[in-house]
Parts: structure tokens; sequence; C-alpha cells
């Protein structure tokens, strides 16, 4: 894959990281190559890396298998089924040795009671808790220190110490150490099925395309893994099946719902020529659907990988916690010791030393710190992918914070961006039907955009009249005959030197329409102008609505267009935008993003073309319809998949929600140290308590940032 400019990059699985200490050293270890920027995810378990100069691939997996760990580009693992957590067997035998041995030390003693006690607490704290001094052993070796050594350090001693006062006078803690391993295992299976929770939206995405597909060869339909489709492959598309990949309809009509590609409710009607995205479900009719885009060149594709880009990058307030956590561990171990000292300097016993400096261990691990950015991550921009809404990363969420103006590109942003006919007026005496119908029997011979427009606005029921001499009239309209009879149709102009006269209520119409900033065609025949049919770019379904939300959001809304004033103010009023920029060079309106910019303003751009690129790029948040030009969709911070403009306050919710998402998972992971790590040290928390209080504090932050899959 390619980078930045001059750069590749590539996505790696990493596997053996415990804790958010893990994912910091190897990122640490990563961002030491020469020409290598590295950002590794401890809730996705996979390192985002950019690399130059003579680095390769494996380069970058060596230095991770260095650091301790194993790793391995994503584009080369096979996708597997769903395997059971290895610790959940741990788990349950260390929970069913774990329930006797707190009962026997708490209220059951007998003689004997002690050693019976350690021998069903030995395979606890050795086989059950393996997963911690197995990594705590690894990170000494290559000198450094994570969440498993505190774990480990803390039951080891709990447990040594509890062998030495079975040969002399002292209190066992083995209870202690087999509790504090069921906690903490149970902790890490449920936080591991909580993590895969949130990366649940974008697995979905991931697996919407058909597996098999009934390609056409010379005519007979052969069934084949889709993986062999190429581009220009025609494949049949039946009534209840996935659409195999991006393509083009040959043949036939039916009705598709993307809903979870676009996010789109509603199904959309589909019929030759038209395009289809892989992934959606075709709902009624048979199709012939010729390839256009296949593997990483489908849409389906390229927002998957929006999305794990996203997903692997981290905000600010993370880049602290990151900061923090990479000597946290350090500090906490010389803590435990000061704890220990302390106690026994002032009089206390070894044993209440012993269990303060455990509890400090204990209680003291940084995982909620590690996973409060990516989990939140993982869930809202998986949940905005579903909803048609694609966040380029966390710094895009704290744009969202500050922006108080939306400046909205007019032509295919706000308004549909194709002409249509908008209203159609008859003389005083003539029916509109006729006039409707004789309109689009002329203009169905022109290949210019108004003359589809008039066509297209014709009466769905009955037949439109056949014409015989037609001839185009190049700058000025069309003419024809029907039913023997001349027909004239064009600019007002055109008719009236013909000699065609027009009645009041036919003025007041071209009046009318002109001063909506729409284009006049007029028609007529028999000596007379018969009727004024006004063609527009109308606005976009949900435009009103959107411009409400915006407001509601504390956004102030500004059109911005190349159209001169009177159109431009035509739209807006519709809409409800008091302030209007027009007559816009297409290069002048990064310029005016700029300009607004300096007056104080904190800008979003919304825009589709690749006139809006620029202003896009130039804006403090750009927001791209992924329906527009590519030009436009690169140069965006965030894409809406579909046209839909009130997926513009939408997107800015979601990023809001999950941005407040991150920083209460922040401030309750920090809180959580800060309150918890003196009780432990002045004896006010038992090991015991400090274990489930050390899980209940990740899961907090995972259930915290599961809460966005709520997002409407």
């Amino acid at each position: 894959m390619t980078g930045t400019a001059g750069t590749e990059s590539v996505e790696l699985a990493i596997s053996g990281m415990t804790c958010a200490s893990c994912a910091n050293r190897i990122e640490r270890k990563l961002n030491k190559l020469d020409g290598v920027t590295a950002s590794v995810n401890y809730a996705t378990e996979k390192a985002w890396v950019e690399y130059a100069g003579g680095i390769a691939p494996d380069d970058l997996v060596a230095a991770v298998v260095a650091a301790g760990y194993a790793a391995e580009p994503v584009q080369a693992i096979e996708e597997e089924p769903e395997e059971r957590d290895p610790l959940v067997r741990r788990l349950m035998l260390s929970a069913v040795l774990t329930v006797p041995v707190v009962v026997i030390a708490m209220a059951a003693h007998f003689p004997g009671w002690e050693w019976v006690v350690f021998l069903l607490a030995l395979p606890v704290v050795t086989w059950g808790a393996w997963p911690f001094h197995r990594a705590a052993l690894l990170n000494l070796r290559h000198r450094s220190t994570t969440m498993d050594t505190l774990v480990s350090l803390g039951v080891a001693v709990s447990t040594l110490w509890s062998l030495g006062s079975l040969t002399g006078h002292g209190h066992s803690y083995v209870e202690v150490a087999t509790a504090v391993t069921t906690f903490l295992l149970a902790g890490r299976v449920l936080e591991h099925r909580a993590k895969r929770s949130a990366g649940a939206a974008l697995r979905a995405l991931m697996t919407l395309g058909a597996k098999q597909v009934h390609l056409l060869r010379d005519g007979v339909e052969v069934t084949v893994p889709a993986e062999q489709l190429v581009v220009g492959d025609r494949f049949v598309v039946r009534p209840g099946e996935r659409v195999a990949t991006d393509g083009v309809i040959v043949s036939g009509a039916s009705a598709v719902d993307a809903s979870l590609v676009t996010g789109e409710s509603v199904p959309v009607e589909v019929g030759a020529d038209d395009a289809v995205v892989g992934g959606t479900l075709n709902a009624t009719g048979r199709l012939v659907v010729r390839a256009t885009g296949v593997g990483a060149d489908t849409q389906l594709a390229r927002i998957a990988r929006l999305v794990e880009e996203a997903q692997s990058g981290k905000a600010a307030a993370q880049r602290l916690a990151d900061r923090v956590s990479a000597v946290f561990v350090p500090a906490v171990l010389v803590l435990a010791l000061l704890t220990f000292v302390g106690w026994l300097a002032t009089g206390g016993s070894a044993a209440d030393a012993m269990t303060a400096a455990v509890a400090v261990l204990i209680v003291a691990c940084p995982c909620a710190l590690g996973l409060a950015t990516p989990t939140a991550l993982l869930v809202g921009t998986g949940c905005g992918a579903q909803l048609g809404i694609l966040l380029r990363g966390p710094e895009v969420l704290e744009s969202t914070r500050r922006i108080d103006t939306v400046v909205l590109d007019k032509t295919g942003t706000v308004t549909r961006g194709e002409l249509r006919l908008v209203s159609v007026t008859a003389a005083a005496g003539e029916s509109e039907e006729v006039v409707r119908e004789r309109a689009a029997a002329v203009e169905s011979a022109s290949e210019h955009p108004i003359a589809r427009a008039v066509v297209a606005g014709a009466p769905r029921t009955g037949s439109v009249p056949e014409v015989t001499a037609f001839a185009a009239l190049p700058g000025m309209g069309a003419e024809g005959t029907i039913d023997g009879e001349q027909v004239v149709i064009g600019r007002p102009g055109l008719l009236r030197e013909r000699g065609l006269s027009f009645d009041a209520v036919l003025d007041d119409a071209v009046e009318s329409a002109e001063a909506a900033g729409d284009t006049v065609v007029a028609i007529g025949w028999g000596g007379a102008a018969r009727g004024v049919l006004a063609v527009g770019d109308t606005v976009k379904d949900g435009a009103v609505e959107a411009i409400d939300r915006l407001r509601g959001l504390g956004l102030e809304p500004v059109l911005l267009t190349g159209d001169h004033v009177r159109a431009a103010r035509t739209v807006a009023d519709q809409v409800g935008i008091e302030r209007v920029i027009a007559g816009v060079l297409p290069e002048e309106k990064a310029a005016h993003v700029r300009e607004l910019q300096a007056g104080g303003r904190t800008v979003a751009m919304v825009g589709d073309g690749v006139n809006d690129a620029a202003a896009l790029a130039t804006a403090d948040l750009g927001i791209a319809m992924g329906t527009g030009a590519d030009a436009a969709i690169a140069a965006g911070d965030l894409t809406l998949v579909r046209g839909d403009l009130r997926l513009v306050p939408d997107a800015v919710r979601l990023a809001r929600a999950t941005l407040r998402t991150i920083q209460a998972n922040l401030l309750w992971a920090f809180g959580y140290n800060v309150v918890l790590i003196p009780l432990a040290a002045f004896g006010r928390l038992e090991p015991m308590l400090a274990g489930g209080a050390m899980a209940l504090s990740s899961l907090c932050v995972v259930g915290n940032s599961l809460r966005l899959r709520r997002f409407r």
C-alpha cells in the first residue's frame, strides 16, 4: 500500500500484547527505525506503519519480534473462523479451585487446612496465572516492565510468602493470590469479548460480499468463488442475493437494499446502466451486472480501509496517556517497595506491609488507559461506517468540537446537481398535460441537458406523440411537427421572433421563473405560445432539516457557490441559509474559507466536486460527499458515503459523541489510579478487592465505549 508522498504503508497484526504498555513498547521500537512512523493499537491488536528508505516489511516484523512479540502483515493472513478464547479454560479451572480455597481460608478451618488450601491453590497460581508469568519473564528478558510484571510479581510474592507461613508463623495470602488470578483472568476474557464486540461493525462490513458468484460464460451460468471475478466479467444476481462486487447493470431491474453499505434505509430502484455497489442486497428482480471494480478497488474495500486507518490513530489525550503508561509500571514497582518499607518503618507488621504492597502492585495496572481511546474509536468509526459516515481519525474528532461555521457548496451538495423540470404553466384555456406531452415529444430527439429534464418531466401515463420534421436550433431550441402542426420550443425570445404571442399568464410565469434563477423554456403552436416550462436545479430532500439541525448544534451555515447571486439567494431562502457567498470562481473557494478563518471562525467545508478539493483541504474540517469526485473525497477529513445532507449534522454529532466518550474513558482511567493507589498503599484496599477493581476498571472503559453503538 502507498502511504503519504514518498512512503509505503503496511498494517501488521500483532500477537502477544497483554496491555497498553506492550503496545507502547512496540510503538517505540518501530519508531526508532529510520524513516518509520508507527502507531500501535492495543484494542485492535494492529500496527499501522509508514516507512521509507531501505526499510522493508520484513524489517518491521523483525523489530516487533525483537521486542518480544509476533507480527505478520495483515494481507498475508487468511481469515479464520472465530476460535474460543484460550483463557476461558484457565479461567474455568481457576474459578473451580478458587471457591474452596477462599471458603476454607476464610471460614472453614480444620487441622492441616493450610496445606489443603495451598495444594488447591498451586495449579491456579502457576498454570492459571501462567499467561501473566510468561509475559513478565519475556519482558524481563528484554529489560522492560508491563502490567503483567505487576500481576506476576503480586501473585508470586503472595504465594511465596504463604509457603513460608506453612512452616513458621505468619498469615497465608494464597487465597488472595488465587482470587486475584481468577478475577484478572475473568477480566481479560470479558475484555477480549468486549473488544471483539467493539469491532463488530467493521467485521460486518468486511463480510458483506458474496462468497460465490454466478458468472456468465458464453451465456451459461457457472458458479465460481467471488475472488475469481475480474473487471469486465458479467455475473447474475438473483433476488435475495448480495451483489458480489462493484459493477454496472447490463440488464434487468430491481430494488437494491444498500443499508449496510451506505446507511440508506430505503431500497433504491435500479435498472440498465445504473451502478451498483458490491455487498448491497438485491431485493426483487434478476440482474446481470458487469464488474467494474474487484478486490481492493471496490467501494466496500475502500470504506473498510478508511475505517481501519481511523481506528489505528490516537487522539492527543491518548498520546499523553501513552507517555504516562511508559513510566507508570516502574513507578508502581518503586511505590510498592516504598509502601512495604514505609509500613515496617512506622511499626506495622510484616503481614500488613506485604498486604499493602501486593494491593498496590495489583490495583495499579494501566489497562484502562490503553483501552480508553481505541475502544471508543472502534465503536464510533464502526457505527459511522454502517450509517454511511467515514471518520479519518482522532484528529477529526478534535476538529468537530471546535467548529462554529459550516460552509456548504451549492451544486451537488445542497442541490441535486442535475436539471429537473420545476414547473409547467399552461396558457389560458390550454391543457397542462398537452403542454407536457408535446414539449417532451419534441425534446426527446435532443441530447441537451435541458431537453433531458423536460423529457423526464413528461406524464408517466399515456404515450408521447410522434414527431416528424425535427430540427435542432443550436443555442435557441428546437422544432418539429406533431399531428400536422408545427411546434416550436426554446427560449421565449425564439417564439416571439416567430410571431407567437404570450398571454398575461405566461408573461407572469416567465418573470417568476427568471426571478427564481430557473431556465425558462416556452412552447407554442398555432400562432401562440401555449406553455412555459421552468427547468432548474432542485434542492435535495432533507436539506431544510439538515440546516435546522446544524443550527441546533450551534453552527452557522454559509452557502458558497459560483452561481449568480439571484440563483444562490433562491436556494438559500428555500433551505433557510442567511449568509450567501456567490459568484465565486473554483480557485477562489479556498480563499473565502481562509477569509472566514481570518475573521476568527473555525470552519467546516462540505463539498463534492473537484473544484471543492482545495477548500476542503483548507478548512479546519473537510466533509466530502462520497457521491462526488475522488479528488474531493481524498481532500476531506470526513466522508459521507451517500449524498444526503442530513448526514452532515449526524457526522458532527457522532464525532463529538466519540470524542466525549474518549475523554470520559481517560478521565475514569486516570481518576481510578489516582484514588485507588493511595487507598492500597495505606492498607484500605485488600489485594483481592484490588484485583476485582482493576478488572472492573477496564470493563467500565470498554462498556462506556460500547454505549456508542446506540447512536442513531
